[in-house]
């Protein structure tokens, strides 16, 4: 671990500044640029290695003029935490679940709406198709971020401690953990839950004492974060399949040499593929996996989750989203 881990997190963010500012000086011809990649996924999560193989790749192609420090486990902030450092400059790099960048772009929580993708092949297809430009072109515009690349995070599904949950109904009044995302609570409201917002890197805790019913997420978080450990039934719901974004500082990105771009880009193409394919390895074991533990594995009625979230969702963010984005990304 380097040094910069101790950073007081709040001196960290400040720094963004002037981090961004010298990264717009000329480089001299000896000096290596640094890009700090930070995200809150916990060390032994897939994401975690797809950053190693990033940075490797990337000090090897470039002769070791660009290195890449990885900083995991959330220890330099949240999720919302990092998107303003990577915004500001403090970190040039960071990957989030594509509805948090709905917060500046309110397009991107479309991308991570419930039901509307198909498979991972489909996400794949839409992100690196022209229905995203737009959004793409704005988060550099309005925020100075640039998106590189992305992977997929998961199929997620709900988890619960002792309550039984078989259909929508047995959800009223159930204290759900969810991301801070808009679409995600008015998923849970759907489902008559109560939506509860908390940072993943206290939801073991909050789980372990009874703060919150349950959460979701896909398997190979469920297993990275042991959650597992304090929940004792698992509802294969498969609501939402989250693509995760890797978006750069785009003043980082600018004073990067053409060479040194198409690099850091084919390595996170290279490794993301990797990524994928570990995600997609690791979803067809796990639910096995946690029922020899000795999680309940529910199939609930899918289509009582499914139905009232359709009803609600589209209409109600269509004013984010623009008219007959929905429909076109669900029928790419």
């Amino acid at each position: 671990m380097n040094d910069s881990t101790h950073w007081n997190r709040r001196r960290f963010v400040s720094a963004g500044i002037a981090a961004a500012a010298a990264l717009a000086l000329p480089r001299t011809a000896s000096a290596a640029t640094t890009l700090r990649w930070a995200t809150v996924l916990p060390t032994n999560h897939p994401m975690v290695a797809m950053m190693e193989r990033v940075a490797k790749e990337v000090r090897e192609k470039t002769g070791g003029a660009v290195e890449i420090q990885t900083f995991p486990a959330g220890q330099l902030g949240s999720s919302r935490d990092l998107i303003e450092a990577a915004s500001g400059g403090a970190i040039q790099i960071v990957d989030e679940g594509a509805a948090q960048f709905g917060q500046f772009v309110p397009q991107f929580s479309i991308l991570e709406a419930p039901y509307i993708w198909h498979d991972a092949n489909h996400v794949r297809r839409v992100l690196a198709s022209p229905i995203v430009d737009d959004m793409r072109a704005q988060l550099v515009s309005k925020r100075a971020m640039r998106m590189i690349g992305s992977t997929y995070y998961g199929k997620r599904h709900i988890t619960t401690g002792s309550k039984v949950v078989r259909t929508a109904a047995d959800m009223q009044g159930f204290k759900l953990r969810i991301p801070e995302v808009d679409t995600f609570r008015a998923m849970a409201e759907a489902w008559g839950a109560r939506p509860t917002p908390l940072n993943i890197g206290e939801l073991y805790l909050a789980l372990s004492q009874g703060a919150v019913d349950g959460q979701e997420n896909p398997l190979p978080t469920i297993q990275s974060n042991k959650f597992f450990e304090v929940q004792k039934h698992l509802v294969l719901t498969g609501h939402v399949i989250t693509p995760r974004l890797i978006v750069v500082n785009e003043t980082a990105w600018q004073a990067l040499k053409p060479a040194e771009r198409d690099a850091l880009a084919a390595a996170v193409s290279s490794a993301g593929a990797a990524q994928d394919n570990e995600i997609l390895f690791q979803e067809a074991r796990l639910v096995g996996t946690f029922k020899a533990g000795g999680m309940d594995v529910i199939e609930p009625d899918v289509e009582s989750f499914r139905k009232p979230v359709l009803a609600a969702l589209p209409p109600k963010f269509e004013s984010k989203w623009g008219k007959g984005l929905w429909e076109k990304i669900a029928s790419a």
